[in-house]
């Protein structure tokens, strides 16, 4: 019997904005995309940020809602140089939505790998089988095409440490009582009166009316409650002087955030790529992810496009693709990063927003470069250099610590 013939040149594997940006720069370029994922169409209601210079430059402007130079308050307060930006959800969801693309609704459960003479496939939940020239896997921390019996699963008894905030949607008036009408990127100061694991307040405008309150769990294993970050929360802004009344309880005004930060690297099948949070492309220190995505989308998209015309194997083909999502220097800068976000997982509670009011009080490069040069090692490594000199003698061993403990973990899971 003769293989399958694709179905498609590339097939993609969940509709969200990782899946959406490469499954629309594809059929840019001419190629047959399918994108497949059991709610295509469902309205995305996570709130997005990203820093302004991080953002695809060709991003129509209506799509950024608000933006503004963000505050950070540790010990001191920090105004931050760059500026912080604000998605239009629905306009991002919009945009990255392209009738070139086909779409099936179905959910993708795993994949079978490319072959001499054969071609990958999606493996869906009903045991059909979607072949294409290319797969890529866009299925979030799920990892719905990664390889089984893999130390994924092996290391599925460790709890993964995550990013969880729970967050209310309120007027601007209310905010501004809380804020102090600005853009709070973090504010550690423990005013909900709670003991235990720090937490901070995201206050972030929505748009021209609307300010979005959330308190954050940054990196915990495992991550932070729903129910005590709503009662910090409230308790936070009690405290600010609201009332009750003021603080929503209606599910379409709370927002609920939980994705891990560690994920281990995508083992892809033979013919497979992972891009967005399943490579895992999420910063360890941060959670960002999107505007990462929205960068790579066009350049994994034209080394598809390529590698496709030129008639390249299947194998390949993803072995192209592959080398731009995961060139070394991305692998070694995120390597560091995740050393970093285990310091912060052993540093005692009491001494993180000590940390922080070091972190911030960084030069802008070397923020910038640990927040955002994802390939490029010296500013990493100079980042953490310049951060370790202004670091206490308690808070440097902390650092040796998490460090030495963050190096087994890596060791572990890369």
């Amino acid at each position: 019997m003769s293989p399958a013939a694709p179905v498609a040149d590339v097939v993609v594997a969940g509709a969200g904005p990782a899946g959406r940006s490469l499954a629309r720069a594809c059929a840019a370029r001419d190629l047959r995309t399918l994108l497949v994922d059991p709610r295509p169409h469902r309205a995305w209601t996570h709130t997005y940020g990203a820093w302004v210079h991080e953002l695809p430059a060709d991003l129509p402007g209506e799509i950024v809602a608000a933006r503004g130079h963000g505050v950070a308050i540790a010990q001191r307060t920090h105004v931050l140089d760059d500026e912080y930006a604000v998605l239009d959800t629905g306009a991002l969801q919009a945009h990255l939505t392209d009738p070139a693309v086909a779409v099936r609704r179905a959910r993708a459960v795993g994949a079978t790998p490319a072959g001499v003479g054969r071609h990958p496939a999606v493996v869906l939940e009903d045991g059909s089988t979607v072949t294409a020239r290319v797969v890529v896997d866009a299925t979030g921390a799920r990892q719905a095409l990664a390889r089984r019996g893999t130390a994924r699963e092996l290391d599925s008894a460790r709890p993964r440490a995550e990013q969880t905030a729970f967050g209310v949607v309120v007027s601007k008036e209310v905010a501004a009582r809380v804020s102090g009408d600005r853009l709070l990127f973090m504010d550690w100061r423990p005013t909900h009166g709670r003991p235990g694991w720090p937490t901070f307040l995201y206050a972030v405008p929505l748009d021209a009316d609307r300010v979005l309150l959330e308190e954050t769990s940054l990196a915990r294993r495992p991550g932070l409650p729903m129910p005590e970050l709503r009662a910090r929360l409230r308790a936070r802004l009690r405290g600010a002087g609201l009332t009750d009344a003021e603080i929503p309880d209606d599910p379409a005004e709370v927002e609920k955030v939980r994705f891990p930060v560690d994920s281990p690297r995508h083992r892809s099948p033979s013919g497979v790529i992972a891009v967005g949070a399943a490579d895992p492309l999420v910063h360890p220190a941060s959670g960002f992810s999107l505007a990462t995505s929205l960068r790579l989308a066009p350049r994994v998209a034209t080394v598809l496009a390529d590698a496709l015309r030129g008639g390249t194997e299947p194998m390949g083909v993803a072995r192209a693709a592959r080398r731009v999502v995961r060139s070394p220097a991305a692998v070694t800068v995120h390597a560091l990063r995740r050393r970093g976000l285990e310091t912060l997982l052993a540093m005692p509670p009491g001494e993180v927003p000590a940390f922080f009011d070091r972190f911030f009080s960084l030069p802008p490069t070397h923020r910038r470069a640990y927040l955002d040069a994802r390939e490029d090692v010296g500013a990493s490594v100079a980042a953490m250099t310049s951060l370790f000199g202004r670091l206490t003698p308690r808070l440097r061993g902390h650092l040796i610590r998490g460090t030495l403990l963050g190096a087994r973990s890596v060791r572990t899971e890369q």
